[in-house]
């Protein structure tokens, strides 16, 4: 069974410049979590909790999720304060009682909050599926968001781990 972490995809991130691809992400994201779904597996969200005055804070329009993500009642909702959702989170403690076979990772900033997700999966001894075209960010000072995103999955591909580590495509995970 598959556990899906959807990271920090909320309305506040639409503010600043165009995240890459955001429209294909938001619809590779909705086709995986309803195949999870529907496997009997579980969704998970990320809420970033932002301070006070900035994109992400709490009860403001930003903190919500975008609205075109598919959400089912039976989501899990995990909010953190930092980059990564493990760090004084239930999440860990979440994730030993689903027990997923693998734990897919998506979602936005690919160089911040999603990298810190995928580290931290790993040093928590998930087997760690990084959806290679389902996380995303916007161009950088010094490197384009496709840049940003190539490396990352280059970067997380190679990490040393004791468990497995992977990257696949939406076309790899939803075969035909």
């Amino acid at each position: 069974m598959d556990a899906m972490l959807i990271v920090d995809m909320q309305v506040g991130l639409l503010n600043g410049e165009p995240k890459h691809d955001l429209h294909g992400i938001i619809e590779r994201i909705n086709r995986l979590s309803t195949k999870v779904r529907a496997q009997s597996g579980r969704v998970i969200f990320i809420q970033h909790c932002g301070r006070k005055g900035d994109d992400f804070e709490p009860q403001t329009p930003g903190w919500a999720f975008l609205p075109e993500l598919f959400r089912d009642p039976a989501d899990i909702i995990i909010r953190k304060n930092l980059n990564d959702p493990f760090a004084g989170t239930p999440l860990q403690a979440r994730l030993q009682e689903i027990v997923p076979d693998r734990l897919l990772i998506t979602g936005w900033a690919t160089d911040f909050c999603v990298d810190a997700t995928v580290r931290s999966a790993v040093s928590n001894h998930h087997n760690v599926v990084v959806v290679a075209d389902g996380h995303t960010l916007s161009d950088r000072p010094h490197l384009d968001a496709a840049g940003v995103i190539r490396h990352h999955n280059w970067v997380w591909s190679n990490l040393i781990t004791q468990r497995s580590i992977k990257l696949a495509s939406t076309s790899e995970l939803l075969p035909g």
